[in-house]
């Protein structure tokens, strides 16, 4: 049996990812895909945590289109990634693959409360952590969330899967086709060529702790199991010189 090249993860799942096509909402046939993909990944052996974002139910750009104060649209935003993991627990739980769901903003009756040790007891009993509510704070986005949770229960990697791109590139590639895919960047290179993997606070916390990156498409089947077992797909961006 091959053995996974990483132990612990973090899985960095966008809200779109959860909506197919229709880009809004949840979409049953897409969710149970991602969550068979991920019991493949647990039957490995891996500790896996899941940070989840919430742009398939409710994204900044509307909070500023009706005149919202920036920090009550971040806040409905937050309470839109708890929706989405309430949503991915269930249909885990269907794969028969035990998770847990913790939250930044307190709401107990539905998930507990984020506390760092019992997630990691957690990920110790085979147990998928799944992290909602962002940091809990305003101006931080869930790509900072999967930064910090990473460095905070010392995560091998960030696995960042991103919708139909398969990696890093110079350019948007469904505009420019001049644009050059990376196959190995660092963070400092993502922040001083301003590319949009993620935003420059998660980039920033991922090099200072050195945690490595990978960049892979989520709608090829099979993928999260490439990057598990250390197959060279999409791009990696590690946090120490090349």
């Amino acid at each position: 049996m091959v053995q996974p090249k990483y132990k612990r993860v973090v899985l960095k799942l966008s809200g779109e990812a959860l909506a197919g096509n229709t880009g809004f909402g949840i979409q049953p046939l897409t969710i149970q895909k991602i969550c068979k993909e991920i019991k493949e990944v647990y039957d490995l052996g891996v500790e896996l945590a899941i940070v989840v974002g919430g742009g398939n139910i409710w994204r900044g750009a509307i909070g500023s289109e009706m005149g919202m104060e920036r920090s009550q649209a971040d806040y409905m935003g937050m309470l839109a990634t708890v929706m989405n993991a309430l949503a991915l627990q269930d249909s885990l739980e269907n794969e028969d693959v035990p998770t847990r769901v913790q939250t930044s903003i307190e709401m107990r009756q539905i998930a507990e409360p984020y506390i760092r040790r019992k997630a990691i007891r957690h990920l110790e009993k085979n147990r998928v952590v799944i992290f909602a509510g962002g940091t809990g704070n305003p101006y931080f986005s869930t790509d900072t969330t999967a930064a910090l949770r990473a460095a905070e229960i010392d995560a091998d990697v960030i696995m960042m899967a991103k919708n139909n791109v398969d990696g890093v590139y110079s350019a948007d590639p469904k505009l420019d086709s001049k644009a050059i895919k990376f196959d190995e960047l660092t963070h400092l290179d993502i922040i001083n060529k301003g590319l949009q993997v993620m935003d420059t606070t998660a980039s920033s916390l991922s090099m200072d702790n050195n945690i490595p990156l990978v960049v892979f498409n989520l709608n090829e089947t099979g993928n999260i199991k490439r990057v598990i077992l250390g197959e060279t797909i999409g791009t990696t961006v590690r946090g120490k010189k090349l």
